[in-house]
């Protein structure tokens, strides 16, 4: 049922409604015990009897309480009265990602003053510096889920937030299974069916997610970790450009896209540098067994490429190698070594085990 303002549920007292999804419908409302605003998530009509959706329910309470970091959005409780069960979550304002690429596509086809500066919205994207601070915010947070056996499974722009201080929260945990964290794709709960499902196709929640599911998603295979890091490659490409990694004009395209093309790369500005670049390509492997295993790889390059100065593309990363590299130059150094490590990753590589090492190594330059 639709709450109206006014509506007490517990000690919440509905002021308006937020928003409204195949998910579920969020609500401003007053804590009037705690004197502050929070948001109250609650199912739709048509899943308050459902089963599967109200476990489905209590697991995105649990998940959320067992996470406390300041890049995702905490949970205050489960209220539950007159039938109505609703989770009390942190109330974030400010746009979402979504909200703010839309926006400045909307400000780059205004000003377009011909067919030559209206093609593939290659300068609609968001600004290179604050692109990589918001991605590395998400990566942040993706790692401290991912460390307490959390996948997400549901990154998207849309569920993505960044307040008018610019601290990015990632929201809607409704998707997300838990895991082993040690194992990393050993399910500790039910939650193993595919994401495309019959329930969830009739919802009309897929249109809003195909485009950022991994190739195993989109098969309805189990995912672990990297299911995320592919919706994050995803989300770091729309950012750059402006524009979906992999769009089509219905679902049936949209999958087809996700398991058999390839993002447009040249659609991506010059001053994205050559490490974010292959970053990306790595993120966005369909193979997953290619594809970066952990995030605190991309958190890492990131936060380098922000601190350091430019690093020209063209130099090669073994004449660096061979210099004396002074204390204050350790940042180039570092970013050098990651990019050679995700030069070496594109191609097949002879030894097995040369491509662990070389994540060792990198980590352990993060590290000392």
């Amino acid at each position: 049922m639709a709450l109206t303002p006014g509506t007490r549920l517990g000690p919440y007292e509905v002021v308006a409604l937020i928003g409204r999804g195949g998910m579920g419908e969020v609500y401003r409302a007053r804590d009037t015990k705690l004197g502050r605003d929070v948001a109250l998530k609650i199912l739709p009509d048509a899943f308050m009897h459902d089963p599967e959706r109200l476990a489905r329910f209590q697991r995105e309470a649990q998940v959320l309480a067992s996470l406390n970091h300041p890049n995702i959005a905490a949970i205050y409780g489960l209220e539950e009265a007159d039938g109505i069960r609703a989770l009390v979550l942190e109330l974030v304002e400010g746009p979402t990602l979504a909200e703010r690429i839309s926006g400045v596509a909307s400000d780059f086809s205004r000003t377009a003053s011909g067919p030559a500066e209206a093609g593939p919205h290659k300068e609609s994207g968001l600004p290179l510096d604050e692109t990589l601070r918001i991605a590395r915010q998400i990566a942040d947070a993706l790692e401290a889920a991912h460390e307490k056996g959390v996948i997400h499974r549901d990154l998207k722009p849309a569920n993505v937030k960044v307040t008018p201080e610019g601290r990015v929260k990632v929201l809607d945990f409704g998707l997300a299974k838990l895991v082993d964290p040690v194992e990393g794709g050993a399910s500790l709960a039910n939650s193993n069916s595919p994401t495309l499902s019959m329930q969830a196709t009739q919802a009309g929640v897929i249109m809003g997610t195909a485009a950022y599911m991994s190739p195993e998603q989109a098969r309805g295979r189990v995912s672990d970790k990297r299911t995320d890091i592919w919706a994050f490659g995803c989300v770091l490409f729309e950012l750059l450009t402006g524009t979906r990694t992999f769009d089509g004009e219905d679902l049936t395209d949209i999958i087809s896209s996700v398991v058999k093309s390839e993002p447009d790369w040249n659609a991506l500005p010059a001053d994205v540098p050559e490490q974010i670049r292959l970053l990306l390509k790595r993120c966005l492997a369909k193979d997953r067994r290619t594809r970066v295993s952990d995030i605190s790889v991309a958190r890492f390059l990131m936060t380098e490429t922000i601190a350091a100065p430019p690093v020209p593309a063209s130099e090669p990363a073994a004449a660096v190698a061979q210099t004396t590299i002074p204390p204050d130059g350790r940042r180039f150094l570092m970013i050098k070594a990651v990019g050679w490590w995700c030069r070496s990753s594109l191609r097949p590589a002879a030894d097995p085990h040369r491509r662990p090492e070389l994540v060792r190594g990198a980590e352990a330059a993060a590290a000392g």
